[in-house]
């Protein structure tokens, strides 16, 4: 049986809104086409919105299963960032979403400002978003590359030992390149510092 409707559950901590069409394959799994689900919080407020062309719930785990999400993280009516992968599952009454392979972080503000990762994980009760594998930030300006990074509320992206950072020149070509253990890149402001424990950064420059 296949129908459109209007579900609302009402949790504890949060609101979930969504407008599914709905196959049950047995008790334990129900596939959902073109999921369109909005997470509010208990004030009302908007938190986060996800569409998926294939997912599915699982009563037994409480989990909704996704493929080829696309995530838009919401400031109040305002879209923050939008996030893409091959696959994600949601869990914990709508409070751990994760992300896997492929994971492309796109920011609205600053445009050309992109984050990839093999995968995004954000419990929403905390400030910040962590990222594995693969990290890539990149922009007309620079490319930073680690294997673990974590996006605060604060806009600032914190990259974990070891780092590079490349900056490019006016061509589009990459003329610096600087090792560090550390490095911070703040997409409010634009600007870039790195920290290491020695107090020593290891650069190489291009010409």
């Amino acid at each position: 049986m296949s129908n459109i409707y209007r579900l609302i559950i009402f949790l504890p901590i949060f609101m979930l809104g969504c407008a599914p069409n709905i196959t049950d394959e047995n008790e334990v799994l129900q596939k959902i086409e073109s999921l369109d689900m909005t997470i509010f919080s208990k004030s009302g407020d908007k938190i986060y919105s996800i569409t998926s062309p294939d997912s599915s719930y699982n009563n037994i785990e409480l989990k909704f299963e996704l493929k080829k999400p696309i995530i838009n993280i919401l400031n109040e009516e305002e879209t923050k960032y939008i996030i893409s992968s091959e696959e994600s599952t949601l869990s914990d009454n709508n409070k751990l979403l994760k992300l896997k392979g492929n994971v492309n972080l796109k920011t609205l503000k600053k445009e050309g400002d992109f984050l990839y990762a093999d995968n995004f994980i954000w419990n929403i009760e905390n400030a910040y978003y962590l990222l594995e594998g693969n990290i890539r930030f990149e922009n007309q300006n620079i490319i930073l590359n680690s294997k673990k990074a974590i996006l605060g509320s604060d806009n600032i992206i914190e990259f974990f030992n070891p780092v590079k950072y490349i900056i490019k020149d006016e061509n589009n070509e990459n003329k610096y390149e600087i090792n560090s253990e550390n490095a911070y890149y703040n997409l409010t402001t634009e600007s870039v510092s790195f920290k290491a424990k020695d107090k020593r950064v290891k650069s190489i420059i291009y010409f």
